[in-house]
């Protein structure tokens, strides 16, 4: 309309842009409300599957009143505190007994005002998290691997050197820290492009184990954590995701020859924060790896488990990324096994298990077990390159 004449005008090119914007913004409100609305029923729908994902991850609760009503036998009778302890003949029902009784040994029920039931609701939780069809990385494995940490401590009196909170975050990250492990590694896994490769750039299983960690911690029923403070649940946290992503031996590898160097050196400070983190970092390689310090039969045994997990690998490889999978995962090489194993401890084990005892004395059984091993594996290996030199002739 005409401002002078009241007359009515016909739109200009202004108008025309100005409704031309008005419109815009209209469709660009109600497209913003749909996405809120779409974002709004997949975040709801998020929530429900983490609880019922929560829900199918954790015990029972018949199962937990069952354990909870057990007795819990002394660390003495179960042998927890042996370097050498096999759990070969303990039942399930033991194994998680065994781990009640660790944390209770070492104060950690006490000290953290854990609920006794929520304890036993979370081993299970735990446990029930390692797939059962996997002949090496399952429960078995992880419980083996927190055993040999309170040995550590206790027999090998690292106890003394470490505040509560580290204990606690190396206990949990040990008995987590192959939870829903596939029977595959890292490698597998982005070769053959699994979408967990396209979460994490690296240490690809190790981030997921500790992200099931996190959502068993976080269930309800299984928060053993609820009685420590705000900064202490964090810290804790933190160590927990250390600890487990150090158990990538890549990793290892790399972190090594500064906590060696520290120590060859006498320049290991116990009051230095990245000093503890390293050495933590190498209890847990020096744990997960414990079989090979074990006793000659279980040791043979252990490594037959090994072996059936990486070759069923190995022929995952040749079906469906077409491949031919390297001497550790090939089942044709199956004789090559004593002195792949022999290289194994020469590039992993024993410079490790030489300096945990000489930071700790009272750790070298770890180092004379492996040490046995090795010579036990070399005379393996001789052998079998006498039959194949007496074969060829």
């Amino acid at each position: 309309m005409d401002d002078v004449t009241g007359k009515i005008k016909a739109f200009n090119r202004n108008d025309e842009q100005f409704l031309e914007a008005f419109a815009i913004f209209c469709g660009l409100g109600i497209q913003n409300t749909q996405m809120y609305e779409t974002v709004d029923r997949a975040m709801a729908k998020q929530v429900v599957t983490l609880e019922v994902l929560s829900y199918h991850a954790s015990a029972s609760e018949e199962d937990t009143r069952e354990l909870q009503a057990a007795k819990v036998p002394s660390a003495q009778s179960l042998k927890l505190i042996d370097f050498s302890f096999s759990d070969f003949e303990l039942s399930d029902m033991e194994t998680t007994l065994a781990t009640i009784r660790m944390f209770m040994d070492l104060n950690l029920v006490q000290n953290f005002q854990m609920k006794y039931e929520d304890l036993c609701q979370w081993v299970l939780s735990v446990k029930k998290n390692y797939r059962k069809h996997i002949a090496y990385h399952n429960w078995r494995h992880a419980f083996n691997t927190s055993q040999c940490m309170f040995a550590v401590l206790k027999s090998g009196r690292i106890q003394n050197k470490l505040n509560d909170l580290e204990m606690l975050a190396l206990m949990i990250a040990t008995l987590c820290h192959d939870l829903d492990h596939r029977g595959v590694n890292n490698s597998y896994i982005q070769r053959s492009e699994h979408p967990l490769a396209q979460l994490y750039c690296h240490s690809t299983m190790e981030h997921h184990h500790f992200d099931q960690c996190l959502m068993i911690l976080n269930s309800p029923g299984n928060q053993i954590l609820s009685g420590l403070s705000l900064e202490e649940y964090r810290t804790t946290l933190k160590m927990i995701e250390r600890a487990i992503l150090a158990t990538d031996l890549a990793l290892y590898m790399k972190k090594r020859g500064e906590f060696f160097e520290l120590t060859k050196n006498s320049q290991f400070i116990w009051e230095d924060e990245h000093h503890r983190d390293l050495l933590r970092s190498m209890l847990m390689t020096a744990c997960d790896i414990s079989a090979i310090t074990k006793p000659w039969p279980v040791q043979r045994r252990v490594a037959e488990l090994v072996a059936t997990e990486f070759f069923e690998q190995g022929d995952k490889e040749r079906k469906e990324l077409n491949i031919e999978p390297i001497d550790l995962m090939n089942r044709d090489k199956r004789d090559k096994i004593p002195s792949m194993q022999v290289g194994f401890i020469d590039a992993i084990c024993i410079q490790l298990y030489e300096t945990l005892a000489g930071l700790s004395e009272a750790c070298s059984p770890l180092l004379e077990g492996c040490r046995k091993n090795r010579q036990n594996w070399k005379l393996l290996a001789e052998q079998d390159e006498k039959k194949l030199v007496n074969g060829a002739t």
